[in-house]
């Protein structure tokens, strides 16, 4: 049996000031380095299947482009009244060149983002018919970086740090981040008195990530992390209790946050595990819930609020967008709406 104090958090308590809360966030900056992409979607009907091959035909409506990866992260904090700071790396193809025009709509500068010509940026295409994903087709190279290009962005991540309130080093598993570039990351915010939250990714050891003061897996990856599986549930064991406790032991963070879809959030501070409940809401498309999670989260620190609190509003924010079909951020005005249908 644990140690821990284990708690529900009740909505009621917080839910009067979430709105005077949200206000905190304008202004607030954000340093988000990561690995960043560009989502595709083709949208048609399917009326036949293909002569040559088993397959279905999408007979192709419409077309559009979303930021996405670590990008996304940014357009959550800019949509919820933040500055973000994006650093990353991209290649020198159209992919980019879309990627960077869309991030100007969301008033986040490509400038801190690096180009390497040796790889391309990356790029999720998913031919859709109507609602449906009928295949994901990707364009990436995941290999780490070379010694210039890792130079490039970490100078990029000094410069821009004293204009930044926190950092995130979003982790998708694509090349940024080998233990050098993730540790030198950390180390180099640490100088600066910034906070660091880190959104991991299974496949990276868990020891690149030491020092965080804020790791916020999904479940999946907390238990893949932290070396357990939910074949190691027995009567009395909350293994998701035992994958929180070995992560804040392991890497000395102040906070561990695990994320565990309908069954809400678990927060990991000073020897208390405190359940943050989901709310219910029609989910259409989980694509992107984690980056506004972790925007929106990061906001919160930013702003100096009660870690619940910024929970809260983070619950609330990934209710907004799998609401919706796609990779989008959260808007602000969608969260207030939101929040108030919660307050009558």
């Amino acid at each position: 049996m644990s140690n821990w104090v284990q708690q529900t958090i009740n909505l009621n308590d917080y839910l009067s000031d979430t709105k005077s809360a949200l206000e905190k966030f304008e202004g607030a900056s954000v340093l988000i380095v990561g690995d960043v992409g560009l989502d595709e979607y083709i949208v048609g009907d399917v009326k036949r299947i293909s002569p040559e091959a088993p397959v279905p035909v999408v007979e192709v409506q419409k077309q559009d482009h979303r930021i996405g990866l670590a990008a996304n992260v940014a357009a959550n904090v800019t949509c919820l009244g933040g500055k973000a700071q994006l650093v990353g790396v991209v290649g020198e193809d159209a992919a980019y060149e879309n990627l960077s025009n869309l991030l100007e709509k969301y008033n986040i500068s490509s400038e801190n983002l690096v180009v390497d010509p040796d790889r391309p940026t990356t790029l999720k295409t998913r031919i859709m018919a109507g609602h449906q994903q009928i295949v994901r087709v990707d364009h990436e190279k995941r290999r780490y970086l070379s010694d210039s290009t890792r130079k490039q962005l970490l100078n990029k991540v000094e410069n821009q740090l004293p204009h930044s309130d926190v950092v995130v080093v979003q982790d998708y598993a694509k090349g940024i981040f080998d233990e050098q570039t993730c540790q030198e990351v950390i180390k180099l915010a640490q100088a600066h008195k910034k906070l660091v939250l880190v959104d991991p990714n299974r496949n990276t050891p868990v020891s690149y990530y030491k020092g965080a003061d804020l790791f916020k897996p999904n479940k999946d990856e907390a238990l893949s992390l932290a070396g357990l599986s939910f074949d190691d549930h027995k009567e009395d064991y909350d293994v998701l209790l035992a994958a929180g406790e070995k992560l804040k032991q392991t890497l000395g963070s102040k906070y561990v946050i695990v994320t565990a879809g309908k069954q809400g959030m678990r927060i990991f501070h000073e020897q208390k595990m405190k359940v943050l409940p989901t709310y219910a809401r029609d989910v259409f498309d989980v694509t992107g819930a984690g980056d506004t999670v972790v925007g929106t989260i990061a906001l919160g620190l930013a702003s100096h609020l009660e870690i619940e609190m910024a929970g809260i509003l983070a619950n609330f924010a990934a209710g907004v967008v799998v609401g919706q079909v796609g990779c989008v951020p959260c808007l602000k005005k969608d969260l207030v709406e939101y929040i108030e249908s919660h307050q009558e």
